[in-house]
């Protein structure tokens, strides 16, 4: 899902992976640069657009100097 609004802060942030873990690594440092990238989830509230407001748990990709990228809902939470 790609049309979403973060409101607010993320919570609860793990890291899943880390270096070779990173299955789209390559993809990443070619389209962002090269860093330590690692894939992050936490949890959020989201706003599809043009509709309600949803908790959801959410994953990231992130390097230091680069910031957080692709963004994605991996389920709702009640």
């Amino acid at each position: 899902m790609d049309n979403f609004e973060i409101l607010g802060e993320i919570k609860d942030i793990e890291t899943i992976a880390t270096g070779r873990g990173v299955y789209i690594r390559r993809y990443l440092e070619r389209t962002y640069g090269k860093g330590r990238w690692r894939k992050m989830k936490g949890v959020a509230q989201v706003q599809l657009f043009g509709s309600q407001i949803f908790n959801a748990e959410i994953h990231w990709f992130e390097a230091h100097g680069i910031g957080r990228k692709d963004f994605k809902i991996k389920r709702f939470i009640r």
